[in-house]
């Protein structure tokens, strides 16, 4: 697809150099940064629907105490050594 955009001109050429300097084209190098961009968007909402889930802390979870420990029991004990 083809698309027009507004961009600062140091952006631009940035985005220039940069592409030059990993042997990309303009389009292959900004779509690779719209992608990273987006897929570090969906991190951050997976990140704040789990911590809406688990809370800041043990006393701000909003699951069952119960069911906390067991998870935390079934799992196999770490060796730190």
């Amino acid at each position: 697809m083809k698309t027009a955009i507004s961009i600062r001109d140091e952006v631009f050429e940035a985005g220039e150099r940069t592409a030059q300097a990993l042997g990309l084209s303009r389009s292959q190098l900004y779509t690779r940064a719209v992608s990273e961009f987006v897929a570090r968007q969906r991190a951050k909402d997976v990140t704040a629907r789990l911590d809406a889930v688990y809370g800041e802390d043990e006393t701000a979870s909003h699951l069952d105490p119960t069911l906390t420990a067991l998870q935390s029991l079934s799992l196999p004990p770490e060796d730190w050594r």
